[in-house]
């Protein structure tokens, strides 16, 4: 697929970059148009919003990252992206436990899917911070494509578990 630009108007628009991207400054790379995202949620598809952060000791590192993961969900045959718009790095001071200084950085993204299932599996592959469905407002969800949301959930937990990163916790209960 061909890929779009939009230019900026933006005045204020800071290159987060650095030098080696001077060039990218001003544009926003796009998978599909706006207008094409519209006609395909016309005909069902579903809209959605989401927020990715990265948080690193190192700005290029946090950069780099974010990047990573942004180019490989624009890859992602099962969403089409037609906006991705980074913030700028900030210093953030003990970002967490033992660590004095951090490097956060966002990327916010519009998409559009076919199926919700495919953003289930989205938000469990790729983590955004946090996802909003923008359309439709009511759906219907049959049961095969629940049983396919549950089931990715599952396979999810018990590949967990076996990495040792956490699993089904069980609590006896009162009796």
């Amino acid at each position: 697929m061909e890929r779009k630009y939009l230019f900026l108007e933006k005045s204020g628009y800071q290159n987060i970059y650095g030098n080696k991207f001077k060039a990218l400054q001003k544009k926003l790379i796009l998978m599909i148009t706006e207008e094409e995202a519209n006609e395909k949620v016309k005909e069902g598809w579903f809209r959605s919003w989401l927020v990715f952060e990265a948080l690193a000791i190192n700005e290029n590192v946090a950069k780099d990252a974010l990047e990573t993961l942004i180019n490989k969900l624009d890859k992602d045959e099962r969403v089409k992206i037609y906006k991705k718009v980074f913030g700028e790095v900030k210093k953030v001071e003990k970002p967490i436990k033992n660590v004095d200084i951090g490097y956060s950085l966002t990327c916010e993204v519009n998409l559009i899917s076919k199926k919700f299932d495919y953003l289930a599996q989205i938000v469990m592959e790729y983590g955004p911070a946090a996802i909003e469905i923008l359309e439709p407002e009511k759906f219907n969800l049959d049961v095969g494509e629940a049983q396919g949301i549950l089931n990715s959930i599952s396979q999810m937990m018990h590949r967990l578990a076996a990495a040792g990163a956490g699993g089904i916790v069980f609590m006896k209960g009162e009796d």
